[in-house]
């Protein structure tokens, strides 16, 4: 198996469910496994889908960076992905994992961890 996500091809009984935006993506919620928490957001297009799916290793599309990236490959903050969900409209993804460190690019566990706006 191939480590670049390039490589992996998703499922056609998955990609037919999914519903991509203009850029070929599709958000990522993520959470927390056992207890819920929202930990961060971020972009999959259906080759991260397709290697998180295989590997279990939370895998996503930076637009910023115009490539993909392994959670935790570089930084040690890795998430085991336990389960992925399809939402009704077939356009956004519900993540569990195991997160060991922090989620957010910050060094803090969860990316909504900021005062609330309400």
């Amino acid at each position: 198996m191939s480590d670049n996500p390039a490589d992996h091809e998703l499922d056609e009984d998955i990609a037919a469910r999914l519903k991509l935006n203009d850029q070929g993506l599709v958000p990522a919620i993520v959470q927390a496994d056992g207890t819920g928490e929202v930990l961060m957001m971020a972009w999959m297009d259906t080759h991260a889908l397709a290697y998180t799916l295989a590997t279990r290793r939370g895998t996503y599309y930076s637009r910023s960076r115009d490539e993909y990236w392994i959670k935790g490959l570089t930084s040690g903050h890795t998430q085991e992905v336990t389960g992925v969900r399809l939402d009704c409209d077939g356009d956004t993804l519900l993540v569990t994992v195991k997160q060991v460190g922090a989620a957010c690019h910050t060094g803090a566990r969860t990316c909504f961890d900021a005062d609330g706006l309400l």
